[in-house]
């Protein structure tokens, strides 16, 4: 993977331009900020418009099963458009997890995936790391029984895949979302809000079993692809807060041209352009199938993780008052980024797995 291309192509350019003008348009940052009123108006129009309109919800679906044959590049640059918005949508839970445990199952369950006919959400705490514990429910019957909290996209979903121990492997069951208890989590970023899912004697249908590889698969690929949307968060924070600079005056001077502040955007712009590569470089491997995937992908949740949040907080204190008010849409990004921090395992675990993985001792906890 020495020689991957991390600059669009011209198909990423056309795709990249195509999801920002529409985000652009049916995205306002008030529309978004009304979601912590509960107001979710947003969601379903929006996500309509990517999925079904653009097709994006089946990107990475094999053409046989409906979908658009993509890759993980791609979908790397639908996730950095949506970072830049904070889209409140189910991309990253539905087209990118739940379509990649249900690529090699049964059933049609994928192919209304990749229409936008239904939504899907993998049924693990959304802190799950890739090689981390997987919860589970019990199965007697086919009859289900359980909870697990924390779950991202399950608001939104149509399909729960529900994670059960059956003998000695892992079997996913697909759970209508009417029949499951799902309970509202107030969440500290509302655009990705959290739920409780609760089966007290519900029926599943089992679509993949053996599941464990499937499941991993899909949480490696939710881990290298959420970078991608962290690199987003982190460019747009930096984009907006040097216009702002450019624009505002104080003692009779542009505030851009104080000389330390330029030493913190410089600072940043090089961090944010280390996370951008770092990001695409994860997706490319994953795309390729590389042997350095589980490399690529700590690496950039290592790094991509903890630097959206830096972007997020420099953007707030370099737009001063107008940045700490509710009006200003830098809380949305800020709240976006410190969730997904601890997204598919948090930065610590991931330096923790990359130290394992290049045999250096592993940070003490």
């Amino acid at each position: 993977m020495s020689d991957v291309n991390l600059l669009d192509t011209d198909i990423e350019t056309d795709l990249r331009a195509t999801v920002r003008d529409l985000l652009a348009d049916r995205c306002a940052p008030t529309s978004v900020t009304a979601l912590y009123d509960g107001d979710r108006s947003l969601v379903p129009g929006l996500w309509k418009a990517l999925a079904a309109d653009l097709g994006l919800a089946g990107l990475l679906v094999a053409e046989e099963h409906g979908g658009a044959g993509a890759t993980a590049r791609e979908a790397a640059v639908v996730l950095e458009e949506l970072g830049r918005a904070a889209a409140p949508v189910p991309f990253l839970t539905s087209a990118v997890i739940a379509a990649t445990v249900l690529a090699h199952s049964d059933g049609d369950s994928l192919a209304r995936l990749a229409s936008g006919e239904s939504t899907a959400a993998l049924v693990v705490p959304f802190s799950t790391a890739p090689d981390g514990a997987l919860p589970t429910v019990e199965v007697t019957g086919g009859v289900l029984h359980g909870a697990i909290t924390s779950v991202a996209g399950a608001l939104d979903a149509d399909l729960l895949l529900v994670v059960a121990r059956d003998g000695g492997g892992l079997v996913v069951h697909a759970v209508a979302a009417g029949d499951a208890e799902i309970t509202p989590v107030s969440s500290f970023d509302m655009t990705r809000q959290l739920a409780d899912v609760r089966l007290d004697g519900v029926r599943g249908t089992p679509v993949l079993a053996d599941a464990e590889p499937d499941i991993r698969a899909a949480l490696e690929a939710g881990a290298a692809l959420l970078a991608s949307e962290q690199a987003g968060i982190a460019q747009w924070c930096l984009e907006s807060t040097v216009a702002y600079l450019k624009e505002r005056h104080q003692f009779g001077r542009v505030v851009g041209g104080f000389q330390a502040l330029k030493h913190r955007l410089a600072d940043l712009y090089a961090n944010v352009e280390s996370a951008t590569a770092a990001a695409r470089y994860a997706a490319a491997t994953l795309a390729a199938e590389g042997d350095d995937l589980l490399v690529a992908t700590s690496l950039a949740q290592a790094f991509c993780g903890d630097l959206a949040v830096t972007a997020a907080e420099e953007a707030i204190q370099l737009h001063g008052g107008i940045g700490m008010t509710w009006e200003h849409p830098a809380h949305l990004y800020l709240k976006r980024a410190k969730t997904d921090q601890i997204g598919l395992g948090t930065s610590g675990a991931h330096r923790s797995r990359l130290a394992g993985l290049i045999n250096l001792p592993r940070p003490a906890h």
